[in-house]
């Protein structure tokens, strides 16, 4: 839809009604859409060309006097303008969108991402064997298309320069298209109304056309290929899947540049290529044109979780076992350094912000990426990302983050990802004391330790062994979905003086077959054991009262981060009290079930998304 001629029907006066369609969409109401004849005549607001148009009804037909006399009449009417009496969008008002069921394609999933206007759905095709993504968004007619357009162009200057103080965005723009339709001179249905408010409140505040897939909890990744192309979502139960979101290349030019100008950087065809962060945190990873890209401009998305999952997530969906998590915590507070390791998309970051949370309150943690993606609930954490030279200065890089993170005498060092000469650094850092987390692209606890002690990284084989812990991490599937597990837990051991080589042995291995962790000795456990002058049974009394608090949460589903950490805490302040509230919390909670409705069911007062299927 281009931009409206500004002296076309979006300045008249009319009552554009909209209506309920038999199968839940909705119906131009043809007696008070406006004509958008080739033949209209200009009509300023100050009514000049009324009088050629007087004059002409004596010479024009019949037929020609009664459009020149309605022409008059929309003229008059903008002059006088036109009164909205805006509220809240109500059900009888009608339904935004409707689905038609494509042939051969059936609906397995229907849910809202921005009720009540936008919605999914998901169907299989039987024959192509293939799940298929909609984003469904309210219907424009010609007529609120033309509007539409006019609009956007129209409300950007009184958003702009509007000074006047306002309670909320969304207010702010209610307000302003309100008082651009009241000039339009057009009197539109409340249907109508909020279905402009969406999309303008969609280009403006949102993404735009894929507003709806960055609204969807279930989508991971979000992947345009090029011009013309369909996007595809990588959905967390229906993996890879096609949308019907599809970009012009024009369109996709300018949205490339729009994200990356959004994320305060530039790009070009001269600098095609940018990786940054989206101002909700999603990493995103643009190429502009076909320098690059032959396709045409691309941009792929990995979403940024607003609620970071916790140990108990991972335990809940199978990516560590309780025993593991246990382990781990033991660990961490015991200031032992590990990396987690594993293919793209194998939750190496997540897993390491997760376990951060057990990180012991008030120790400081200082935290180095190139793109922000932990999330520490920690009241002691100094966040740093890396920075790309701009008009003057020099790049910074990880290096000398991690540099000027020694510096500020952190217990804790957190690196996004380990692949270049910082490696040396960070080893440094946990020969004097540092306990450091990080991730590297690696699929085995001995391709870990090659890329460590070759090149890029050049780390020696004397600092390699001051890491503690490896975390192998695997996207794989099971049982025909898929998953992400922890294959296996490594303890670093001393260089074998025979040999030269590196030793090292697993704490814990995945076995695929049965979907479970076997657990073998740990040689960590005996150290901490040593360290904190425990005996074999209180050593065994701890693990198992960790086990415990971690099982407690998942059946009490306590998985906001901020109360797993609030209570982490507690359990180190008094355990034996913290253990004794949730033990009297799940018996309370056993003998007082509530009934939970699905976050994904359609359920509560909102509008119905059934019909037109």
């Amino acid at each position: 839809m281009g931009d409206p001629d500004s002296n076309r029907s979006a300045g008249a006066h009319t009552t554009h009604e909209r209506t309920a369609s038999p199968t839940g969409g909705r119906t131009g109401d043809d007696s008070g859409s406006v004509q958008n004849g080739e033949s209209d005549a200009p009509l300023r607001a100050d009514g000049g060309s009324l009088a050629a148009t007087v004059e002409a009804l004596t010479d024009d037909s019949e037929g020609a006097v009664g459009d020149l006399r309605e022409r008059i009449q929309r003229a008059i009417d903008v002059l006088r303008g036109s009164s909205i009496d805006v509220r809240p969008y109500r059900p009888e008002d009608g339904n935004f969108a409707a689905f038609d069921t494509p042939a051969g394609e059936e609906i397995v999933d229907r849910y809202w991402v921005n009720a009540p206007y936008a919605y999914v759905v998901i169907t299989y095709d039987d024959e192509d064997s293939e799940h298929y993504y909609y984003a469904i968004e309210p219907e424009l007619d010609e007529f609120e298309a033309e509007l539409l357009a006019r609009a956007r162009v129209d409300i950007r200057d009184p958003l702009l320069y509007r000074t006047d103080e306002e309670p909320t965005a969304e207010e702010t723009l209610r307000d302003e298209l309100k008082e651009l339709l009241e000039r339009y001179g057009v009197d539109v249905s409340m249907l109508t109304f909020h279905t402009l408010l969406y999309y303008l409140a969609r280009d403006f505040r949102g993404f735009g056309r894929i507003d709806p897939l960055m609204h969807d909890p279930h989508i991971e990744d979000i992947s345009c290929d090029g011009y013309d192309l369909p996007i595809f979502v990588y959905h967390d139960e229906y993996t890879d899947v096609e949308t019907n979101v599809v970009f012009g290349s024009e369109d996709l030019d300018d949205f490339v540049i729009r994200l990356a100008q959004e994320s305060g950087r530039h790009i070009s065809v001269g600098d095609p290529v940018v990786g940054t962060t989206l101002p909700d945190g999603s990493r995103i990873e643009l190429a502009l044109g076909e320098e690059v890209t032959p396709r045409g401009s691309a941009f792929t998305i990995r979403k940024y979780a607003e609620e970071p999952f916790t140990p108990v997530d991972l335990v809940n969906y199978g990516t560590f076992s309780v025993e593991e998590m246990a382990y781990l915590w033991l660990c961490i507070e015991n200031n032992k350094s590990l990396i987690f390791a594993g293919g793209t998309a194998s939750g190496k970051t997540t897993s390491m912000n997760a376990v951060s949370m057990f990180i012991p309150p008030r120790a400081k943690v200082l935290t180095i990426e190139d793109t922000r993606e932990l999330s520490l609930y920690h009241d002691n954490w100094l966040s740093s990302v890396t920075r790309e030279r701009l008009h003057e200065g020099a790049d910074i890089d990880m290096y000398d983050l991690l540099r000027s993170a020694l510096r500020h005498r952190p217990e804790f060092i957190i690196v996004g990802e380990v692949r270049g000469n910082e490696a040396v650094t960070l080893f440094q850092a946990m020969n004097t004391g540092h306990t450091t987390f990080s991730t590297m692209h690696a699929d085995s606890i001995e391709t870990v330790i090659n890329r460590l002690e070759n090149e890029p990284i050049n780390v020696p084989r004397a600092m390699v062994q001051s890491l503690d812990l490896l975390c192998v991490q695997t996207l794989t599937r099971v049982g025909g979905e898929r998953v992400r597990r922890s294959k296996a837990i490594g303890e670093i051991g001393e260089i074998d003086q025979r040999t030269g080589e590196l030793d090292y042995s697993r704490a814990f291995t995945w076995q695929p077959e049965a979907d479970a962790f076997r657990q073998s000795d740990s040689n960590l456990i005996d150290e901490i054991q040593r360290e904190r002058g425990w005996s074999r049974t209180e050593l065994k009394r701890e693990l198992n009262r960790r086990e415990r608090f971690i099982r407690l949460l998942a059946e009490l589903d306590t998985t906001d981060y901020r109360e797993f950490t609030a209570l982490v805490n507690e359990y180190y302040a008094n355990p034996e009290r913290v253990m004794d509230r949730l033990e009297a919390a799940e018996e309370s909670s056993g003998e007082h079930a509530d009934v939970v409705v699905g976050a994904d069911g359609l359920h509560g007062e909102e509008a119905s998304v059934d019909g037109g299927d």
